[in-house]
């Protein structure tokens, strides 16, 4: 499927602003599941210096300053994005029956074990603690030797199930407790308290930021503007042969060869790569707080206004809207 993206975010300030600096996560990355084949950063005022790096994640950020009085930001990326369909989880691949207990057990601290990665995901975050009353949620969707694939999906099927969706009934600070403990939140809510389960109960797992294609209402046409930015999440699965040698205690030469599985408790969809091919990932992290699409530091006492709209669209579709529009 090819998508192009439009997300456009706008600062109106209540005075002038004298200097700032900023970090955006606006780039899409190039996964096994999707390609991007454009991408555009446009930013007005023009800074005084910008570079675009990777961050310790593999994610794609610009950082920019603007060393001139202005009075508002206009910040838009536009990305052009190939992606396909999650590859199906064959019945005889290799992580298709590991228990949890045993993806647990092969993350679980001991002498000489060999290193994997995703150990960082493991742990407590600036959104996310590891809590009983998480595992406690959790606890129904993983009964023993149950595979760790299928008690994710029941997780992500409690929260959907459990978790009212309700806009405007958290902020982006919210703690996911919190969000658990109201019983209902947004995508970004949804994907915390499921992070903060999984982690609880010893299972590496990170926050996915992305976009998602969404449909109209039935005779109603697509709006410029009226999506948004989604958040779901990814869970680590050992290969068997790397999950025995952590248990046994090997010397360490054993490399990983495990895999990422992504869930969407927002929407219940899950798949190998990514929940679907209209999903486009753009970051990943530990939580939000690792990929916010803009964040920055501001010389200034003034208040400000932010706007943002997300379009979402296949190529020919977006084009029409835009000769439409007037764009």
């Amino acid at each position: 499927m090819l998508l192009r993206i439009l997300h456009r975010t706008e600062y109106d300030y209540q005075g002038s602003v004298d200097m700032a600096q900023h970090m955006a996560h606006l780039r899409p990355v190039d996964t096994p599941s999707q390609r991007v084949l454009a991408h555009e950063l446009r930013i007005t005022p023009e800074p005084a210096a910008r570079s675009d790096t990777t961050d310790v994640f593999g994610n794609q950020r610009s950082f920019f300053s603007l060393q001139s009085i202005h009075s508002t930001l206009t910040v838009e990326a536009d990305s052009l994005v190939q992606t396909q369909a999650p590859q199906p989880l064959p019945e005889g691949a290799p992580w298709h029956g590991m228990s949890w207990e045993r993806v647990r057990e092969h993350f679980r601290y001991r002498a000489q074990a060999p290193f994997d990665a995703a150990s960082e995901f493991l742990f407590a975050s600036p959104h996310v603690a590891r809590d009983d009353r998480f595992a406690a949620f959790a606890r129904p969707a993983f009964a023993s030797d149950r595979p760790a694939l299928v008690a994710a999906r029941a997780l992500m099927e409690r929260i959907h199930t459990e978790m009212t969706y309700e806009s405007e009934s958290t902020e982006v600070s919210t703690p996911a407790l919190q969000a658990l403990e109201q019983g209902k939140g947004v995508c970004q809510d949804f994907a915390h308290i499921m992070l903060g389960c999984l982690r609880t109960l010893g299972l590496p797992a990170r926050y996915v930021s992305g976009y998602l294609l969404t449909r109209p209402p039935p005779g109603k046409p697509r709006l410029i503007g009226a999506d948004a930015s989604h958040a779901w999440v990814s869970v680590y699965v050992p290969a068997p042969a790397d999950a025995d040698a952590a248990v046994d205690g090997d010397d360490g030469t054993a490399t990983s060869g495990g895999a990422w599985f992504d869930f969407d408790p927002t929407n219940n969809r899950c798949g190998w790569g990514s929940p679907g091919e209209d999903y486009v990932t753009l970051a990943i992290g530990r939580d939000f707080a690792d990929v916010s699409p803009m964040r920055g530091v501001i010389q200034s006492g003034a208040g400000h206004k932010l706007s943002v709209a997300v379009t979402v669209a296949p190529p020919d579709e977006l084009d029409l809207l835009q000769a439409g529009a007037g764009t």
